[in-house]
């Protein structure tokens, strides 16, 4: 990738995709399109093919997915699979028949069995079950890795996978409903900070371990990576983390920090718990020459500060 490589980042909008839009630009890539959903629907095959005919970007990263925590994973199982295996398949086809260099598709690490041993590598995929709330999603996610595999292999294009751990940062989804944990524990408790809560809920036991990585972080990996890294068999997807994890009454002790709550947080165990434990080995991406930087009371604090300014 070369600074005047035409780049399309696909979800510019969402929290990973404007990421990667900034570290773009902070790395001096100036031919960057960031086409908004209204102005280029990618569930559409018919117009997803024409504007790559038009567009023939070099370099893509796909960031366009829908998205969304365990209720709204576990709610709207249909339209998650649905929907990102359409988007997945158009954007493919679409890339290919434009003959675009290099791609990146931004998975998820749901896309690992529930009960595989941890910390999880990149050869762990396919040898168990899935956790079944977000299993419609991480089967999309699953069909979207190989298919850029198979590409790889039968065509030899120099397309890849990134799986990242459990994402938070600027242009989150701070919705109660349909947020991920971070986001939707960081309004909850704004939300309770404000209205003076002796007690704040969280969903859960409290005991399981997550990883958090900020998406600033994923997306300079994403960069570092199209530049420096060609795949190969065994190296087809990569995970991208910090290496280490919370458990999730860690994590809100350390939001409410953040936000200044003073209460006593206690667990809701009629909310599900998800997977007990998610951490991914992160072995193959520092052994590329990447590392996370941004430590996790940091991230947070900074998320915090983007909530407060997207809810004035």
């Amino acid at each position: 990738m070369s600074k005047d490589s035409k780049i399309l980042v696909l979800g510019g909008r969402g929290l990973v995709g404007s990421a990667i839009c900034g570290a773009l630009k902070k790395a001096g890539y100036s031919h960057v399109k960031a086409p908004t959903s209204a102005e280029l629907d990618l569930t559409d095959q018919a117009k997803t093919k024409t504007y790559f005919e038009k567009e023939k970007p070099d370099c893509v990263f796909i960031a366009a997915a829908k998205v969304g925590g365990i209720v709204a994973n576990d709610t709207y199982r249909a339209d998650f699979i649905h929907q990102n295996l359409m988007i997945q398949n158009n954007v493919f086809d679409a890339a290919f028949k434009a003959k675009t260099e290099k791609l990146i598709f931004l998975g998820s690490s749901c896309i690992y069995p529930k009960l595989c041993p941890q910390p999880i590598k990149e050869e762990y995929l396919l040898t168990g079950l899935l956790e079944p709330t977000n299993e419609p999603y991480a089967i999309a996610k699953i069909a979207g890795l190989k298919t850029v595999q198979a590409y790889r292999q039968q065509y030899g294009m120099k397309w890849f996978s990134v799986m990242p751990t459990n994402l938070y940062g600027p242009n989150d989804n701070f919705d109660l409903q349909n947020s991920h944990v971070i986001p939707g524990m960081i309004h909850r408790m704004h939300l309770a900070k404000v209205a003076g809560d002796k007690v704040f809920q969280v969903w859960g036991t409290g005991k399981p371990r997550r990883e958090f990585l900020y998406s600033e972080d994923l997306a300079e990996a994403c960069v570092y990576l199209m530049e420096n890294f060609e795949p190969k068999d065994g190296q087809d997807w990569i995970n991208v983390g910090t290496g280490s994890d919370v458990t999730i009454a860690e994590l809100a002790a350390l939001i409410a920090d953040v936000v200044g709550y003073k209460g006593d947080l206690a667990f809701d165990t009629t909310k599900p718990d998800g997977t007990p434990q998610k951490l991914l080995d992160v072995s193959m991406v520092n052994g590329l020459g990447w590392k996370a930087r941004t430590g996790l009371k940091d991230g947070l604090g900074m998320a915090y500060e983007a909530f407060e300014k997207s809810a004035t």
